[in-house]
């Protein structure tokens, strides 16, 4: 089969199911799970699939109204962000993560609090500009495209000569074992000099992230301050963080 036909072939599998395997694909086409994985690489440069641990995702209809972004599970994330809600103070110096559950949480911050936040987030960054008693920081680099955020020396510099009060960080993932991973090694990197600039890490996340691990560590479990859900804190499904000595919100 020619490459064009096997790109074909993966974009049609998305008719199928919403996540693509790696394996099971290198499996069915009786090539090297290699092969698939630069298959995959061409196809989320060109934006149409979203790569993950062990497979991808197809990337929905973008809108080009950087405001209007597409956020999944929204109604999970708007109860995450509620429950945030009661870690902010006024005049604190707080660092913000990218990503949706975050962006879900800023939207709920009083139009009138007043703070120093620094992000590396460009969504974040727009969404946090409309508060006129918010001293915002917006940490420039490279732009890494797909997620809007940036990334890079620069981006480690400016961190290292922060000194903030909180850390609402998102995550990729999380294991009670693993403690906070993410995909990108990048990013890794970033999120660590965030943590390492802070009093105080909260990490935001719905159940989907909760007991699954990416390739690149960021911290242990006893790095973190507070993990905040959806869910309450005597579900079942977080049992294990509870059992570990975790504070759940």
């Amino acid at each position: 089969m020619l490459k064009k036909e096997r790109h074909q072939f993966i974009m049609d599998k998305f008719k199928e199911a919403d996540k693509v395997n790696t394996i099971d694909l290198a499996l069915e086409l009786e090539i090297s799970e290699d092969t698939i994985r630069r298959d995959f690489n061409e196809l989320h440069n060109k934006g149409l699939i979203e790569k993950v641990y062990g497979g991808a995702f197809l990337v929905k209809d973008k809108s080009r109204n950087i405001f209007d972004i597409n956020i999944v599970n929204e109604d999970k994330k708007i109860i995450v962000g509620q429950k945030a809600l009661s870690f902010l103070r006024e005049g604190q110096v707080i660092i913000m993560t990218g990503g949706t559950t975050n962006l879900s949480f800023c939207k709920l911050i009083p139009i009138d609090f007043s703070a120093t936040i620094y992000t590396y987030s460009l969504p974040i960054a727009m969404q946090l500009s409309q508060h006129p008693n918010i001293e915002l920081i917006f940490i420039g680099g490279k732009l890494q495209k797909n997620a809007m955020v940036t990334v890079g020396i620069d981006v480690v510099q400016v961190l290292s000569k922060i000194k903030a009060d909180v850390c609402f960080i998102g995550v990729s993932s999380l294991d009670v074992n693993q403690g906070l991973t993410e995909m990108g090694y990048e990013v890794s990197i970033i999120k660590k000099e965030m943590i390492n600039a802070s009093d105080k890490i909260i990490v935001l996340a719905t159940s989907d992230k909760i007991n699954g691990k990416m390739p690149h560590k960021v911290c242990g479990l006893d790095r973190i301050d507070a993990i905040v859900t959806e869910l309450s804190p005597t579900s079942p499904r977080i049992k294990n963080f509870a059992d570990a000595g975790a504070r759940l919100f």
